[in-house]
Parts: C-alpha cells; structure tokens; sequence
C-alpha cells in the first residue's frame, strides 16, 4: 500500500512540475493554454482511473487466490 502511495504523489507531483513548466514556456493565447490544460488533466485523470482499475482486477485476483480452499 505504501508504494502506491508513494507512485501516486510522485504522479502528482510530476503532473504538477510538468505543467507549471508548460505554462512558462508555451507561446500559446490563454484560450488555447486552458483548452490544453483541460485536456491534458482529462487525459491524467483517465489515466489514473485506468490504473486504478487495473489494480483493483489485480487485487481481486489475489484476494479469491487466497479464498480458494487449499488442497492438501
């Protein structure tokens, strides 16, 4: 649990140096920078739901590994 935890922050943390980054060095209006930013967190959020998701198949795999009965 710690270690997803720990990929999380530094998810977040990265999404958060990367777009800082992209606000001071894009040439951009500032329609078309918030139109880009949106997507982008549209995007991060699929993304993080999607691995969720995966984690959640993973976990539930293991859980009734270890609900099985086991043979002697």
């Amino acid at each position: 649990m710690r270690r997803m935890f720990g990929f999380l922050i530094g998810v977040f943390v990265g999404a958060l140096v990367g777009s800082t980054i992209a606000l001071l060095l894009t040439p951009e209006s500032g329609e078309e920078l918030r139109g880009e930013i949106r997507q982008r967190g549209e995007r991060f959020a699929s993304q993080i739901r999607s691995a969720a998701d995966e984690r959640r198949i993973e976990l539930r795999g293991r859980l009734e590994a270890l609900r099985a009965p086991r043979e002697v």
